[in-house]
């Protein structure tokens, strides 16, 4: 039996997830994916297959997101940016990642930074 590895595992779930969670006009998505040593979050209108507003720890200036601190960052960051656009009320995709850490970090910045999901 071959071995399957921890981002297939994360795929599949973040498939089982995105069949029931879509963003729409009035609430965007607001998608994390995470690496080892970046964090990114993405609000995204699925209605039209268009991302909103979008932040990285991987832009210029911004915080190291290979950390809860760096995390909490960018979650204030995607927030400000969304509002920006108008964008008050979001659903939250955590990409198959347990919501613990770095996602919980940034889920809980983009709250106290205005977003409600």
């Amino acid at each position: 039996m071959a071995k399957t590895s921890k981002d297939t595992i994360r795929r599949r779930i973040h498939d089982r997830i995105r069949s029931r969670v879509k963003g729409s006009s009035e609430r965007p998505r607001l998608a994390v994916f995470r690496s080892v040593k970046h964090i990114y979050a993405q609000v995204i209108d699925d209605s039209v297959g268009q991302t909103v507003a979008a932040a990285g720890s991987n832009e210029k200036n911004a915080a190291n997101g290979g950390n809860v601190a760096g995390a909490k960052a960018i979650g204030k960051l995607v927030a400000e940016r969304a509002q920006d656009k108008g964008i008050k009320s979001v659903v939250f995709d955590r990409g198959g990642y347990h919501y613990h850490g770095r996602v919980k970090a940034l889920a809980d910045a983009a709250r106290e930074a205005g977003l409600k999901f």
